[in-house]
């Protein structure tokens, strides 16, 4: 209970909790709910008088007293947390790799539309990278607003780059930039023109995206169970 609080109430004193736990072990040491929310400005606990009164607990109590009584009541509430995040991690695994394969299909469209026609045979190595980073990052300021470079220097402690956190929608938008872009290098279009026409396409595809009804419903969904979860966390 000291830990709980510890964690979730700021008004908790834990000078008081350490003066329990250092009596916990006597034979003499006794502690009413009461006394221990009086005492240490616990939320915890509740304690009600009168016609339906006694003493309430929050549910991470309750699961810990529970779990204490019945050997068998804690394996179950193991089991099927496991369960739970399996199921939750299944599904947003399969949502974000479905779309983050599938950008990477169409980043391989439109690197040979960079190498067909953009890439003169004269050019070194070095240059030619330059020329694949310099289409990438049009894509890049066009959907994230911001260059592979520039998203590095504000973002140091994550690894990969910013498609690796991309939401669904973005990647979506992301891999129909690709091929649309591919088939404006092939057509000749000059790239400001391209980057221009590319802004406006993300923007419209990015609105109906959202409107997309599977989408709303997923998105339903999820909303659905942090709503569940934040009024199970507060219920006592």
């Amino acid at each position: 209970m000291g830990i709980w609080e510890q964690l979730n109430n700021p008004e908790f004193n834990p000078l008081e909790f350490e003066g329990f736990l250092s009596q916990s072990g006597g034979n003499a040491f006794t502690l009413s709910p009461k006394k221990w929310i009086d005492t240490t400005n616990a939320v915890g606990l509740t304690v009600k008088a009168g016609r339906g009164g006694g003493t309430y607990a929050h549910k991470d109590i309750a699961f810990k007293f529970a779990s204490w009584i019945s050997a068998e009541f804690e394996l179950y509430i193991i089991k099927d947390y496991q369960r739970l995040k399996s199921d939750e991690n299944s599904r947003i695994s399969l949502d974000w790799n479905v779309n983050r394969v599938l950008a990477k299909v169409n980043y391989r469209i439109h690197t040979d539309a960079i190498k067909e026609n953009l890439i003169p045979p004269e050019l070194t190595p070095r240059q030619k990278s330059n020329v694949y980073a310099n289409e990438a990052d049009l894509l890049n300021v066009v959907l994230f607003g911001t260059s592979a470079y520039e998203w590095r220097k504000k973002n140091p402690d994550k690894d990969g780059n910013m498609r690796d956190y991309a939401t669904i929608e973005q990647l979506l938008v992301l891999a129909n930039m690709e091929n649309i872009n591919a088939i404006f290098i092939e057509q000749g279009m000059p790239q400001i023109q391209r980057m221009d026409a590319l802004y406006d396409i993300a923007k419209s595809q990015m609105e109906a995206i959202l409107k997309t009804k599977s989408l709303v419903e997923m998105k339903s969904l999820g909303a659905k169970g942090k709503q569940t979860k934040a009024i199970a966390d507060n219920e006592e």
